[in-house]
């Protein structure tokens, strides 16, 4: 694809975008933005995105982002309630990195979560999803179940496993025709290298 076809393809997808994809990016990138800030409006903002995710997904055979959709639906409740718990009228949870035996955990969880997610798609590519792209799709969402859990634990970590996640998200929705989705994940992105960083810090300062 020459540079000049990328742009018509752009330019062509954007004007394409329906109100409702418009909707979720905004609050996908609003939900960011509030986790970056540690605000608890990061979970009812980030319902509106991934309820609405749930159907473009199913819309555009992203059978595995789909899944991942429902996933952070029901995290988002479990994540709003933890974050939500104080004690002296201080949050409960705290910001921390994660031990060797979290990061193996978190490894496993990924790995377990990928397997299963593209041998389905690859098994539902050959009769009902003919457009799917299992491995492509696995990655993305298996990124995405991790990233989330640890987004409810306040972990670091969840940030990097976000990085990936936006990283294989760009092209994966740009290739299937939601272009203004994929500019979301680049803006996302940027947000979750942004977040790393003030969790990192935010980190530190727990042990100081």
């Amino acid at each position: 694809m020459t540079a000049t076809q990328f742009f018509q393809q752009l330019v062509t997808g954007l004007l394409q975008t329906g109100p409702l994809e418009f909707i979720a990016v905004f609050a996908g990138i609003a939900s960011v933005w509030f986790s970056r800030k540690e605000n608890i409006l990061v979970y009812p903002v980030g319902l509106i995105n991934t309820v609405i995710y749930i159907y473009i997904s199913i819309k555009g055979n992203l059978l595995g982002e789909a899944s991942v959709n429902f996933y952070y639906t029901v995290m988002s409740i479990y994540g709003w309630l933890l974050w939500s718990k104080k004690e002296a009228q201080k949050p409960v949870l705290a910001i921390t990195y994660s031990n060797k035996k979290e990061w193996l955990q978190q490894l496993v969880f990924f790995a377990v979560f990928y397997l299963v997610i593209y041998f389905s798609l690859t098994g539902l590519k050959k009769s009902f999803a003919p457009e799917a792209i299992p491995w492509a799709d696995a990655f993305a969402s298996a990124t995405a179940y991790t990233g989330m859990w640890l987004m409810a634990r306040k972990k670091v970590e969840s940030w990097i496993w976000w990085i990936a996640t936006n990283v294989a998200s760009i092209p994966l929705y740009f290739i299937k025709g939601y272009v203004f989705t994929s500019v979301q994940f680049l803006v996302l992105l940027v947000l979750a290298v942004a977040g790393l960083v003030a969790w990192q810090k935010k980190a530190i300062k727990q042990w100081q």
